[in-house]
């Protein structure tokens, strides 16, 4: 009776196993189960693996030496190949056009998609204005670098000093308006001028300046400028312009700045003023050579970017024949000044 109950109960667990559908194995159009990757049959009944990589050209010769340096030095790669090593893998499909391949349908169509729907006349406005704004735009900026009093250390008259300048345009061609000069408190101006300059870019970081100068005072007098303008190497801001007078006196001007941030809002500011002249001046009291010389310091507190008062002294000498001519005219050649003046920009 026991054998009967367990033929029963053999006979229902096959069962499943008889229902299922064989018909299909070892036809040629499905896929094969791998028997042997999947461990269901012992290795001796399995066919020897193939060797996909390509180590047939590697030189194993010095493989199994004690020594890693020996063996790397005997391993023969003049016959590895390196062909593919390093170069972009295609992830394209088989037969695909490549990655890199641009799709002819991407020229089909207007060139600008939006005149389909808007119309031509009405986006035409709107692409003017997407290239001005980007790379396209004309700004202008006021920038007052120094207004400032100076008293003499030595003794003498107190007196005031601006210089500012203005330009409108793009980041190629500019205007830009320049003014500078310098009086006694009460007194009359000792020194204008004003310069109207076209500005053009010559390089990422200057300017190359040309256009014209008057001098109001101390006698009327116009002026032909060429100059640069710009940021040399270690941030030091240049200034540098020739004159030439409408009585054919030629100058020159070199102006240098170096801002030293602090802090965020304490920076001082060395800075150095040397004028030259290729002849005598009489009427303003000028000789060859290098004519005068302003190395001075300035430490100034941004109360915002656009506001910084500012404390300084400077040292301001005539020199050569100018010198000569200041001492034979009862003045002092040279003295230092306390400064105390505003930095602004709008």
């Amino acid at each position: 009776m026991m054998r009967v109950l367990l033929l029963a109960s053999a006979s229902l667990i096959a069962a499943p196993a008889a229902a299922q559908d064989h018909s299909a194995h070892g036809r040629d159009d499905e896929p094969q189960m791998d028997h042997c990757a999947m461990g269901h049959l012992p290795p001796e009944q399995c066919p020897p693996k193939e060797d996909n990589s390509d180590h047939g050209t590697m030189d194993h010769s010095a493989h199994g030496s004690t020594d890693d340096d020996a063996s790397h030095e005997a391993m023969d790669h003049s016959t590895m190949d390196h062909s593919q090593h390093g170069s972009p893998v295609d992830k394209s499909a088989p037969g695909a056009a490549p990655e890199s391949a641009v799709p002819p349908r991407a020229f089909d169509g207007p060139r600008h998609a939006a005149d389909a729907i808007w119309g031509e006349d009405a986006m035409a406005p709107s692409r003017t204005q997407l290239a001005r704004e980007n790379g396209g735009m004309r700004t202008g900026i006021m920038m007052v670098e120094r207004l400032e009093a100076r008293i003499p250390t030595a003794g003498g008259e107190d007196g005031y000093l601006w210089d500012a300048q203005a330009f409108y345009g793009g980041d190629i061609n500019r205007f830009v308006l320049k003014t500078e000069g310098e009086a006694e408190f009460g007194g009359e101006l000792e020194d204008a001028e004003i310069q109207a300059l076209y500005s053009r870019a010559i390089g990422p970081f200057f300017d190359l300046q040309a256009g014209v100068r008057f001098d109001p005072e101390p006698d009327t007098r116009g002026h032909l400028v060429v100059g640069i303008q710009g940021l040399a190497p270690y941030m030091f801001e240049v200034d540098a312009a020739l004159f030439l007078s409408d009585r054919g006196d030629l100058t020159a001007r070199i102006e240098g700045e170096y801002d030293q941030r602090i802090t965020q809002q304490l920076i001082i500011q060395p800075r150095i003023e040397v004028e030259l002249a290729a002849q005598d001046i009489p009427e303003r009291g000028i000789g060859p050579g290098i004519t005068k010389i302003e190395p001075g310091v300035r430490l100034r507190y941004e109360v915002k970017r656009e506001f910084a008062p500012y404390v300084g002294i400077e040292y301001e000498a005539a020199l050569g024949e100018t010198a000569d001519i200041a001492r034979a005219a009862g003045e002092d050649p040279d003295g230092i000044k306390v400064l105390v003046g505003l930095r602004a920009w709008f």
